[in-house]
């Protein structure tokens, strides 16, 4: 069984992922984000056909401390977030995280 990346976030940061061919997205609005993104994040944490889940780096304030546990504890799906200046450093250190090898690592 494959699965599906997954987008939550304001229209404005799902819109690109949609247009690439994701299917799973939560559109949560700038102004509803300290209401509605816990419950977003949680509903796609919980789905078994979800494998990454991809927030944007800013969105994480908004979250309460325990929907924030439960992305950051996860391992199935994986969180990825993107922007805050993380660059790839960051990304590379959270694939490390969630699979647990270095696939940029050179011999």
């Amino acid at each position: 069984m494959s699965q599906e990346i997954a987008v939550i976030g304001s229209p404005d940061f799902t819109t690109g992922f949609r247009l690439a061919g994701v299917r799973k997205f939560e559109n949560v609005p700038d102004e509803e984000k300290d209401d509605a993104l816990d419950e977003a994040v949680m509903r796609t944490l919980d789905d078994d056909d979800v494998g990454i889940v991809v927030m944007h780096d800013d969105d994480m304030a908004h979250l309460s401390r325990e929907a924030r546990e439960a992305v950051e504890g996860s391992i199935e799906p994986v969180l990825v977030t993107l922007g805050g200046g993380a660059g790839s450093g960051g990304l590379r250190e959270q694939i490390k995280r969630a699979i647990g090898i270095d696939l940029m690592e050179e011999d």
